[in-house]
């Protein structure tokens, strides 16, 4: 499933195969078919006809629009999974490689490796902006998504970002929203503004096939079944910075069968914590998110890994003693089309009996 690679060579597991990349197993599980009941989540709703309600903010969905511009990595994937790629005058700052099937597609693509100022936004004349995370729309950025309706463009926010307010960051993030039913109403709802309907439904449906097969094995192992406390994260300024309570990796290690260890730092969704920190919560599992660059894949964290495997400080830490510790990309953490084939590669390396 998810291309990441454990240090614990005495077993391989999809994860583990060298030959397999990430985006040639999700290209797998997203082609696969399967059916799904809608559960509508989290505070989108119709406001009418021609509204749907994302994050407070009123988005219209009468008048498809034609001129799109996706910010980060999760907005992107989405765009083209909705089959609105040849839509987009502009993208910016990925974190990683996309998903092989839509490189050719990218590739024609405007691109920015950070986020332009909201005059470069301005100059390709978008009507609408996808955002995969909630720092797009800050004064710093593109300004409020109110200033930008004001102008004529509309906007998202993946629902399981949305702040507390119009221009708020992370650390106002409410927690009710960080779910995987959040990421399938925001597929549903953004077909139904760019008129893909079709294409989000078989989206879903594909998403809820692979995260049912998880669950369907973890159920399967009865009270057997363990769930190992898991860090993600990387070396970072002496210590290291790890995904916290509100990141959704918090959802992805749950549906795989798995607990963030440090799903008690609830302040924001990236914490920053000392080795001692670490050794304390002793994680079961590590996964090494590296990065963040057009062209990353997991195999860039080939370095972080070996880095904490031969920390002394850490050779107690269990998931170091018992070489568990993987190579991961931040793009895998984040909510959006590619969650359910993190889910089942996660739970493939920290349940490996189950799916033998």
């Amino acid at each position: 499933m998810v291309c990441l690679t454990s240090r614990n060579t005495r077993r391989t597991t999809r994860f583990g195969a060298s030959h397999v990349t990430l985006s040639v197993l999700i290209t797998l599980a997203l082609t696969a078919s399967a059916c799904g009941v809608p559960d509508p989540s989290g505070d989108r709703e119709a406001t009418g006809t021609d509204h749907i309600l994302n994050c407070d903010i009123e988005v219209p969905v009468s008048d498809p629009p034609e001129r799109i511009f996706a910010a980060y990595q999760p907005a992107i994937e989405m765009a083209h999974a909705l089959g609105v790629g040849d839509r987009l005058v502009g993208t910016a700052y990925l974190d990683a490689e996309v998903l092989d099937e839509f490189t050719e597609a990218q590739q024609g693509r405007r691109y920015y490796e950070t986020l332009p100022s909201r005059e470069e936004l301005l100059s390709v004349e978008p009507d609408f902006v996808l955002s995969g995370f909630n720092g797009a729309f800050t004064d710093e950025n593109f300004g409020t998504r109110t200033s930008l309706r004001e102008i004529g463009i509309h906007s998202w926010i993946f629902s399981p970002l949305c702040p507390s307010e119009d221009g708020a960051g992370d650390e106002t993030i409410d927690p009710s929203t960080v779910t995987i039913e959040a990421v399938y109403e925001d597929l549903r709802d953004l077909g139904a503004v760019f008129g893909t309907e079709d294409a989000a439904e078989d989206v879903v449906a594909d998403m809820r096939r692979t995260i049912g097969e998880v669950t369907e094995a973890l159920e399967a192992g009865g009270d057997d079944v363990r769930h190992p406390s898991v860090m993600i994260g990387r070396p970072d300024s002496g210590g290291f910075r790890v995904a916290a309570g509100p990141d959704f990796s918090s959802e992805i290690l749950s549906l795989a069968g798995g607990r963030n260890a440090f799903a008690h730092l609830d302040s924001k969704r990236n914490v920053n914590i000392s080795t001692e920190e670490l050794i304390e919560r002793d994680p079961e599992h590590i996964f090494v998110d590296v990065c963040c660059d057009a062209g990353m894949t997991p195999a860039d964290a080939a370095d972080d890994v070996e880095a904490v495997l031969s920390n002394p400080a850490l050779a107690n830490v269990t998931a170091v003693a018992e070489g568990n510790v993987h190579e991961f990309t931040f793009a895998n953490r984040s909510a959006g089309v590619r969650s359910a084939t993190v889910v089942a590669g996660i739970a493939e390396t920290i349940h490996p009996e189950l799916f033998e």
